[in-house]
């Protein structure tokens, strides 16, 4: 059975082409989540023989693994986004949506903020899966429901009131409680899905929107309007959002929601899990915040966290 084409692909890979000149350096949010995820890795005391990672990003996460493992490789959508001689590893121009992976190959697939954007998670997690040795190990962060909610409301109210209807600007996510049940479903062992929130803060919500264009981030959806965005759309979506979501001193405030997951190929020599009902502790209450700052540009503050 094909999964409905939600998001365009081909359209997605230009958009990072066209980014890739200078989305390192917007990239915060790529290199936040890729330090999380080396640090949870840095609690595995145990060693890789080769891992890869999806998604690349100019090897941002594949810098934190190389020290770490015996053997690395990046797969990137884009070979001008993901794959800049930044990135410390042999490179591969392929889609997550069909890895060129052979299968129990893997012993350790990392993929940072490229995953939300597959038309079929299940079955994406499932190849993971698949490539993995028997105990590998499969860690990843996508973009949750929650990202940008207040930039979404700025446009879905100026569409409205400027052009008498709502394009499509919003792409469906899994919730961070579904992320187990979907981890459990492709055949990974000891499943653990948890979010974050984060804060960040803008000069202007028109220097937010500069910021998402450097990163790649423009519209991905297949059922997105082809049409050029009105001046006096943009302006109003630009108002709304300073009236609505301003902070002091004039900056502005967006909001992103990071899902991370933690998933093993099975193997028995893992813990069983324990039955329903005989836990003695919750995930989330183990998980500290702190406050972070990511300098003039885009300063954010890591807020609370959900697990399952």
């Amino acid at each position: 059975m094909t999964s409905p084409e939600i998001f365009d692909r081909v359209h997605i890979r230009r958009n990072l082409e066209r980014a890739a000149p200078g989305a390192e350096a917007a990239g915060f949010l790529v290199r936040h989540a890729a330090e999380e995820l080396a640090d949870r890795l840095s609690g595995i005391k145990r060693g890789f023989k080769l891992a890869v990672d999806l998604g690349a990003h100019h090897g941002v996460m594949a810098r934190l693994l190389n020290e770490r493992v015996e053997g690395l490789a990046a797969i990137s959508l884009s070979g001008a986004f993901g794959l800049a001689q930044a990135c410390p590893a042999p490179r591969a121009v392929a889609s997550e949506e069909a890895l060129p992976l052979k299968e129990g190959a893997i012993g350790l697939i990392t993929s940072v903020l490229s995953l939300q954007l597959v038309n079929d998670l299940p079955g994406a997690l499932i190849q993971i899966r698949r490539a993995l040795v028997p105990d590998g190990l499969f860690l990843g962060a996508l973009l949750g429901g929650d990202s940008l909610v207040e930039l979404r409301q700025a446009f879905m109210l100026a569409e409205m009131e400027t052009a008498g209807g709502v394009t499509p600007r919003v792409f469906p996510s899994a919730d961070v409680r579904e992320m187990g049940g979907l981890l459990q479903r492709a055949g990974f062992a000891l499943p653990v899905a948890d979010s974050e929130t984060l804060t960040a803060t803008y000069a202007s919500p028109l220097s937010l929107m500069r910021e998402l264009k450097a990163m790649g981030a423009a519209n991905p959806l297949a059922a997105r309007s082809r049409k050029p965005l009105r001046r006096d759309t943009l302006a109003r979506a630009a108002a709304i959002y300073a009236e609505r979501f301003g902070e002091p001193g004039g900056r502005v405030r967006a909001t992103f929601e990071i899902l991370y997951l933690c998933g093993w190929a099975p193997h028995e020599s893992q813990q069983k899990p324990l039955r329903p009902g005989q836990a003695v502790a919750r995930l989330a209450d183990a998980l500290g915040t702190k406050e972070i700052s990511a300098g003039d540009r885009a300063g954010f503050s890591r807020g609370g966290r959900e697990g399952s």
